[in-house]
């Protein structure tokens, strides 16, 4: 099925999105956690300008800044950095959420946007990227954010463990950099002295999701001359898929395999973007990887594996691992899906683009929504949105972009009331509520787990505008946030004040 165009446009009351989805479409949206939607489903209507000039919302909804690099403070003072890319929600022992987010920083610690280098967290000194820890209320409003990781470098995506953990992911393989790590949002003391997931290869990626019976991991790649694979990592059968157990494996644990595909005449697929008809698909077999430390140059260099330029997007979803494909013809963007049972990977979703201004492409994070479908995060060339994916097919925008740089780190809370994305430069953090479809729990894509709650954890504190600032007097932590409630054209857009919570 090709979306109508017409229709959308008419519904939406703007230029829309042009997907196509056949055959796939259920399976695609029927992730774990998600509640099936209703018929007749078709978004939220159209999106209305922010006077603000940072997210444009249906009406209805609001947004609220959680943090806003060199505005908001970390705890220990310093500003928020920048850059954001991946992240997830987990749950907080105390009722509130923990929020892991990711600073795709490609320079050195004094770069604008770098993590400060806190003592302790630090992988190397000349590298400026990592991961805070963002503690919110469950309405998303900032408590504290916190160094996890420091001293990585272009830490781009990751992806949630089944153990409640986060592993992001180094974007790059330049100067000793290319791996793995785990931040464990619960226990602060287990992020203590950084160590690479060596056994996970050394290489530019750039996300992974995990099957959570083999605890299999599948990891995408990012990269150029040559482009990129899909890589497969399976543990050794005394791995239990505990935190901190990844890194402390050897580097050969296991079993590291590039992605080999083929097609109904037995031909090798050297590119994906070779498929361009929805369920399109091609059997799968995969080629172990001996050199996982690139001692010997890069993984994806090896002869007789399939390629693809630009894979992002990585998500364990209906038995199987959802990969996304963001340059498949000029960039328009695939959406693929592995089904180990089978081996096979089946195209799900091509993405192309429409008229009258709104071009969207390039999808890049995917994450189900509790109340069903997808939310899909695109980078583009023109506006950026966080769209959904109805499961009749029907595309619709949720957010757009004012700012001009990509959406990065869709992630609902726990309890699947807010929406954690981020807006990637300079770095900004937002937490929109509105009237969602229905409430259900969280999907897959949060974690769970907890901490002791500590002292000093409550939200307390005055109500103000984005940009002002306040500071208690037993934490150097600084907030500041904002909601924004969006409204028809005509009746203006007025804002609400956000509450500041300084604490523990």
């Amino acid at each position: 099925m090709v979306l109508d165009r017409r229709a959308f446009l008419a519904r939406s009351g703007q230029a829309g999105m042009a997907v196509s989805l056949l055959g796939a479409v259920d399976a695609l949206l029927a992730a774990p956690g998600a509640r099936a939607q209703p018929a007749g489903f078709a978004g939220y209507g159209p999106l209305v300008d922010d006077p603000d000039g940072l997210l444009a919302l249906p009406e209805g909804f609001s947004y609220r800044v959680v943090t806003e690099a060199g505005t908001t403070r970390m705890k220990g003072g310093e500003p928020s950095p920048g850059i954001h890319d991946g992240a997830a929600a987990f749950d907080a022992d105390d009722g509130n959420v923990l929020v892991v987010l990711n600073h795709e920083v490609r320079g050195g610690p004094d770069d604008d946007g770098a993590v400060p280098h806190e003592e302790g967290l630090v992988y190397r000194d000349d590298a400026g990227g990592g991961c805070t820890i963002v503690k919110t209320t469950p309405e998303g409003e900032l408590i504290w954010e916190r160094v996890g990781l420091a001293g990585t470098s272009t830490n781009c995506a990751g992806g949630v463990t089944p153990w409640g953990t986060w592993l992001t992911c180094e974007e790059t393989e330049d100067d000793g950099h290319g791996y793995v790590f785990e931040v464990n949002p619960h226990d602060l003391d287990a992020n203590q002295d950084p160590t690479p997931i060596r056994a996970l290869g050394r290489f530019v990626h750039e996300a992974l999701c995990i099957e959570p019976d083999t605890l299999a991991v599948y990891l995408t790649e990012d990269t150029t001359d040559p482009l990129g694979t899909v890589y497969r990592w399976t543990p050794p059968s005394d791995f239990r898929g505990r935190p901190g157990e990844l890194a402390a494996l050897d580097a050969d644990a296991g079993e590291l395999a590039a992605l080999v595909c083929t097609d109904d005449s037995g031909d090798q697929v050297d590119d994906l973007a070779q498929a361009d008809e929805v369920n399109t698909t091609y059997q799968v077999e995969w080629a172990p990887v001996e050199d996982r430390g690139a001692e010997n140059g890069p993984l994806r260099a090896a002869d007789g594996i399939t390629r693809a330029h630009k894979l992002e997007g990585a998500w364990w979803a209906d038995g199987g691992a959802y990969l996304v494909s963001s340059y498949a013809d000029s960039h328009r963007g695939q959406i693929w899906h592995h089904d180990p049972a089978k081996a096979t990977l089946r195209l799900t979703t091509v993405f192309g683009t429409d008229a009258d201004g709104e071009t969207v492409e390039a999808p890049d994070n995917i994450v189900a929504a509790p109340y069903g479908g997808l939310i899909l995060a695109t980078d583009g060339e023109s506006d950026n949105h966080l769209a959904g994916v109805t499961r009749d097919g029907t595309v619709y925008p949720l957010a757009r972009s004012q700012i001009g740089s990509e959406f990065t780190g869709p992630a609902f809370s726990p309890d699947g009331r807010v929406l954690f994305a981020g807006i990637q430069k300079p770095g900004i953090l937002f937490a929109i509520t509105g009237p969602w479809q229905e409430s259900a729990p969280a999907p897959s894509s949060s974690g769970s787990g907890s901490r002791p709650a500590t002292d000093g954890d409550t939200a307390t504190g005055e109500k103000r505008k984005r940009g002002s600032s306040s500071r208690s007097e037993t934490s150097s932590s600084r907030s500041s946030e904002s909601s924004r409630r969006s409204s028809a054209p005509r009746s203006g857009s007025g804002r609400s004040s956000g509450a500041s919570t300084d604490g523990g």
